[in-house]
């Protein structure tokens, strides 16, 4: 990759919804060669898709909450699989510690929350422990990793 293709990805991270004839304007390239390296991105893996950016407070889901989970050693497979399915949970990363998993989830309310923790999650296949930390404020959801991978 080169120049040009780190900030084609900054561009797109930004907004993933322009088009070939402006995103060739924001990085000084024609619509055509700009399409090319786009297709390339896409072709290699690089760009993996393209999303709308939800907010979630504004669909009614004003608490967002990091959950770390440790369960037992022989149920990983099983656990992966129902956190595969669960629609609460946005994000699932396996992790070195304390925890075994790292959740992210978004609830209603304090109370939908623990809902979701006593009826759903606890219940997941392998889980001994859930411990909960609710975000108050988000300072920085979101980033460029473009900007950061071509810095590195």
């Amino acid at each position: 990759m080169d120049r040009l293709d780190w900030k084609i990805l900054a561009e797109l991270e930004k907004d993933g919804r322009l088009s070939f004839a402006e995103l060739g304007e924001r990085v000084a390239l024609s619509k055509s060669p700009c399409w090319n390296r786009v297709r390339e991105l896409e072709r290699s893996g690089t760009i993996r898709g393209y999303t709308a950016t939800i907010d979630p407070t504004s669909v009614g889901l004003a608490v967002q909450c990091l959950i770390s989970v440790r369960i037992s050693f022989d149920r990983h497979a099983e656990f992966e699989q129902a956190v595969l399915d669960h629609p609460a949970i946005i994000e699932c990363h396996t992790t070195a510690g304390d925890s075994d998993y790292l959740l992210r989830i978004h609830a209603r309310s304090v109370e939908h929350l623990d809902e979701l923790l006593r009826a759903g999650l606890a219940k997941l296949p392998g889980v001994h422990r859930l411990s909960t930390t609710v975000c108050l404020k988000s300072i920085k959801p979101r980033s460029s990793i473009a900007k950061w991978a071509a810095s590195c």
